[in-house]
């Protein structure tokens, strides 16, 4: 993410990590897994990473076609940690979807063939600010109403986070749903001004995902060398889980970034025998959204 000026802020690190019951020497680490929803492969990797402790959060887009699965798995196993994944763009080449709203409700966030933008850019241009805050919440109220007790929202591909009127919107949605907020470090400059740091919004100083361009092949030293350079501090590591099969592929055509085989990739690693000997050795500690809003809110 790119922003015209940087005046971060950071959490008091040491308060937190002591409520949680840990120290501010030790390294606390999220494992989340993005896009919940998106096809029956990103599901299934899903939830077989949960069983297999590979993950501790993960996070259901509520507009899209196979979200219900993802819900009913939430729903069913509680003990598992979810989120709400607000999203405001539909990225992919064929497979595209709107708003829980009617367009008519929410015209300024729809193009003319009644989906998102696939374009972060276009989204922030055209969008209107009541209309996205209506949107968000009827996201968030599906979830509820679906049986999901949601530990936190985030944003579908950092969408929220650019301007500064949008990510008012986006904390307060958290504040006013008694939420917690990803706020990746490079967002909290918006705390500044007008804009104060509710507890809800939680500031994630060390946060890791794979690089537009990453080749396939990089892709594992890039989570190990995460683990290795990890300092104390809580960190996250968003993933995207997926299969290498046909639906995924159509999905994600001439998307390289965060394609089938990404996702493949990350289902691998992050189940292999390898990589959890590596959070060993380097004694990291797993913790989940849900732990931070039992201690926060």
């Amino acid at each position: 993410m790119e922003y015209i000026k940087d005046n971060r802020q950071k959490e008091n690190f040491s308060s937190l990590a002591t409520t949680l019951g840990y120290n501010e020497n030790d390294k606390l680490l999220i494992i989340h897994a993005d896009d919940v929803g998106l096809s029956e492969s990103v599901n299934e990797s899903t939830f077989e990473s949960f069983k297999n402790n590979s993950i501790t959060s993960a996070s259901i887009i509520m507009n899209t076609y196979e979200m219900e699965e993802g819900l009913k798995f939430a729903v069913e196993n509680p003990n598992f940690d979810f989120g709400v994944h607000l999203t405001v763009t539909s990225e992919w080449k064929y497979h595209k979807w709107g708003g829980i709203l009617d367009k008519a409700k929410t015209p300024s966030l729809h193009n003319s063939a009644n989906n998102f933008y696939w374009n972060k850019r276009k989204f922030v241009k055209n969008a209107d600010l009541n209309e996205i805050k209506m949107e968000l919440q009827a996201q968030i109220d599906l979830a509820k109403s679906m049986g999901l007790k949601p530990s936190h929202i985030d944003s579908h591909e950092g969408a929220l986070f650019f301007d500064p009127n949008i990510f008012k919107i986006y904390i307060d949605l958290a504040v006013e749903n008694d939420l917690l907020a990803f706020v990746p470090i490079e967002a909290s400059m918006h705390f500044n001004g007008e804009l104060e740091k509710p507890s809800n919004a939680l500031i994630i100083d060390q946060f890791h995902m794979l690089h537009a361009g990453t080749k396939v092949e990089d892709i594992k030293n890039f989570y190990f060398n995460v683990i290795r350079s990890l300092k104390p501090g809580l960190s996250q590591i968003i993933i995207h889980l997926g299969k290498d099969e046909p639906v995924l592929k159509k999905i994600t055509v001439d998307h390289p970034n965060f394609d089938y085989r990404w996702r493949q990739k990350d289902h691998d690693i992050m189940n292999s025998k390898e990589f959890k000997s590596l959070l060993e050795e380097y004694d990291i500690k797993l913790i989940s959204w849900n732990d931070l809003k039992k201690t926060i809110l």
